[in-house]
């Protein structure tokens, strides 16, 4: 099994080479750190000092491919070093391998490496000031310093800076990705409300289109195509002065727009004057109270419309019964008509309006059941019932 040695970036590289090129050219010129003569210098003449100069290159090649390796080497290096004449482009370089150790290396490495090499640093100042008794003494805790400590707490404030600028940059992206997420929750949501409003709008007046235009087609009698066509010029008018108003409201930039788009309780008996029109029997029996707010009339009377839009298309005939109370701080709402299990309706639908109805109410925090119920005297005995509990408390909804 062969052992792979970690690439070295190419900064490394050339910061590599810079070094060992600078360190033959300071040795071929003859300038060293320390005197033949000292005691300290072990291995005297001019070869020896290329030895750890070479090896501090190689650390150099691993100063972020493996930091503490590096480093570990490069201490062993640099000890060697001391026990010659020396080379200063050795001791720099070996500073580099010390700043990258902290800046690169793992975290625990990042944490350890400052308190070692500050610990040394006091043990040099102490340790010969108290062999010695000599002020020079203090100079060699001060070069362990200047080597160690110094390139250790640097690094150790960049690799700091680094880490609060890459944890900004993260909370940067959460908040902008949760933008993103409220962005795409605002559009859907958006577009569920144009969706209710133009169902709620137009649908009622195609229903009503759709049954007279049929009735019209089947029956061979001037008078009720007359009368037919009579109500699918009035339907055909207001779905389009209603599209109008919709598209009005879409295109204005203005935000003083919904008060026009909102109706109200008090357009309940246009609306089931609309409804007798298209050939409903309605009766309309609403105490809602007064001082309701906004979005929970808004709501009561598309319930009420959608249902009565239901009743034209599905419901058998009699009468659709649609009640409004207000009792214990809520709104209910609830529309009857005759239940008809034929297989096919008047007008064709797809169940939008079941959805939007639903949707109101849970906007406002409420409830909303529709579905045949047992009733007897009626046809079958069975009924169509549509029923909403609105708090009016309840959150906004359009």
């Amino acid at each position: 099994m062969t052992l792979r040695l970690p690439r070295p970036r190419r900064f490394d590289v050339y910061a590599a080479s810079a070094g060992l090129l600078g360190g033959v050219l300071l040795w071929g010129i003859g300038l060293g750190v320390r005197p033949a003569d000292e005691p300290i210098v072990l291995f005297d003449g001019r070869w020896p000092p290329l030895v750890p100069l070479a090896v501090m290159a190689g650390c150099e090649l691993l100063r972020r491919a493996a930091p503490r390796t590096g480093l570990l080497t490069g201490t062993a290096a640099l000890i060697a070093d001391t026990l010659t004449q020396g080379s200063l482009v050795t001791v720099i370089m070996y500073t580099d391998v010390m700043y990258a150790a902290v800046l690169y290396g793992s975290p625990a490495s990042a944490r350890r490496i400052p308190w070692i090499t500050g610990l040394l640093t006091v043990a040099g100042t102490l340790v010969p000031f108290a062999l010695w008794r000599v002020p020079e003494a203090l100079l060699i805790g001060v070069a362990v310093g200047i080597v160690s400590f110094a390139p250790a707490s640097t690094g150790l404030i960049v690799r700091n800076h680094r880490e609060a600028a890459d944890a900004a940059l993260l909370r940067a992206q959460q908040t902008a990705l949760l933008a993103e997420m409220d962005r795409v929750q605002a559009v859907t949501a958006e577009r569920s409300r144009m969706a209710r409003e133009l169902h709620d709008l137009v649908a009622g007046h195609l229903s009503a289109i759709a049954v007279h235009s049929t009735a019209a087609l089947s029956l061979d009698d001037a008078a009720t195509t007359r009368q037919a066509l009579g109500v699918i010029r009035e339907n055909s008018v207001a779905g389009l002065a209603e599209m109008r108003r919709l598209i009005g409201i879409l295109r204005d930039d203005g935000g003083d727009t919904e008060p026009a788009a909102a109706p109200t309780l008090d357009g309940l008996g246009a609306l089931v004057e609309g409804a007798r029109a298209n050939g409903l029997d309605v009766t309309l029996d609403a105490a809602p109270g007064e001082n309701l707010p906004a979005p929970v009339e808004l709501a009561a009377y598309r319930i009420v419309q959608e249902s009565l839009t239901n009743a034209l298309k599905h419901a058998s005939k009699g009468t659709v019964r649609v009640r409004l109370t207000r009792r214990d701080d809520a709104l209910r709402v609830r529309v009857t008509s005759p239940y008809c299990d034929r297989g096919t309706p008047r007008a064709p639908g797809s169940g939008a309006g079941l959805v939007g109805m639903r949707e109101r109410a849970a906007l406002l925090h409420g409830t909303f059941e529709a579905g045949p119920v047992a009733e007897p005297g009626w046809v079958g005995d069975r009924i169509w019932a549509v029923h909403a509990t609105l708090p009016l408390t309840g959150g906004d909804v359009t």
